[in-house]
């Protein structure tokens, strides 16, 4: 199955343009750059179209013409996100208004001196989250499990920009497995392990669900740990709203058997799914996810 590579197609000259506008002309003046932008992709990326033209006319059940403007849509979506997520560490924090949605079931989880698992998506802006576990002073509990492949010209230009440091620790995933030794520490420090549970790699071990109707495949690895570890698990999403708004939702799991993690992966499948009816402009996997 052709899968995502771990690397974003964004160019070093994109990000210095946004991060200009951004400073210079504000964030709005910033989004108004994205209606040629957005264009650019929609025409020149034949097969991020037909993957998102697939989302939005069967998954969504888009008429034919809403499905076509939804994929320039969705374009123009991610770039805000992308905008907001660089305005945010550049220091304008406070041009943006939040809505906590569940941060009474996150110190619940912190509370009850387990740890804890949260599962999120490529959906919404999920990389601003740690703003969100600022406010609310979880003193740097949370760790993010990620990939580090992203090109480091980018990693490092967005680095020099940020103005604060991170609240969150991050845990990057290696080939030989080191990674599962420190997410075992953090959990015995009863702090919250964050995973997304919709990317993979070729040649790694899924796992089917049925996603908005059809089976998709999902990283194996992200349910078997979350079932198997005796720490409570959540969902986290922070999605995108009119007028630089977001809103942090968290919902708990329902409860599951030990080590049944097909329970864990249909609890998450049907939280996306609620997410996604509700935002369907912020799925932001741009391949074919549903492919067979």
């Amino acid at each position: 199955m052709t899968q995502w590579s771990g690397k974003s197609k964004g160019t070093i000259l994109g990000y210095k343009i946004f991060v200009y506008c951004i400073k210079k002309l504000g964030i709005r003046a910033a989004y108004s750059v994205l209606v040629f932008v957005a264009f650019y992709y929609f025409v020149a990326y034949l097969t991020s179209f037909k993957a998102m033209f697939s989302y939005f006319r069967y998954r969504q059940q888009f008429s034919l013409p809403s499905a076509v403007f939804a994929v320039y849509k969705s374009y123009f979506t991610f770039g805000q996100v992308l905008i907001d997520k660089i305005a945010i560490s550049a220091g304008l924090h406070n041009k943006f208004t939040f809505d906590f949605d569940g941060v009474d079931i996150l110190k619940q989880l912190l509370n009850e001196g387990k740890g804890g698992i949260l599962i999120s998506a490529h959906i919404g802006n999920f990389e601003i989250a740690e703003k969100f576990f600022a406010e609310i002073d979880f003193n740097c509990q949370i760790h993010i499990v990620t990939v580090d492949q992203e090109h480091s010209v980018i990693k490092e230009y967005l680095e020099s920009i940020t103005d604060t440091k991170p609240n969150v620790q991050f845990i990057y995933v290696k080939e030989d497995l080191s990674h599962i030794f420190e997410i075992n520490d953090a959990l015995s420090k009863n702090h919250l392990i964050c995973f997304t549970g919709d990317r993979y790699f070729d040649q790694s071990r899924t796992m089917q669900a049925n996603l908005l109707g059809k089976q998709a495949h999902f990283p194996a690895g992200t349910f078997m740990l979350a079932s198997r570890l005796n720490a409570p698990v959540a969902f986290v999403y922070v999605m995108k709203e009119p007028n630089l708004h977001y809103h942090l939702y968290t919902r708990r799991a329902p409860e599951f058997k030990h080590r049944d993690a097909q329970a864990v992966l249909n609890s998450y499948t049907d939280s996306v799914s609620q997410m996604l009816k509700k935002y369907p402009y912020q799925w932001f996997n741009y391949f074919d996810f549903w492919k067979d």
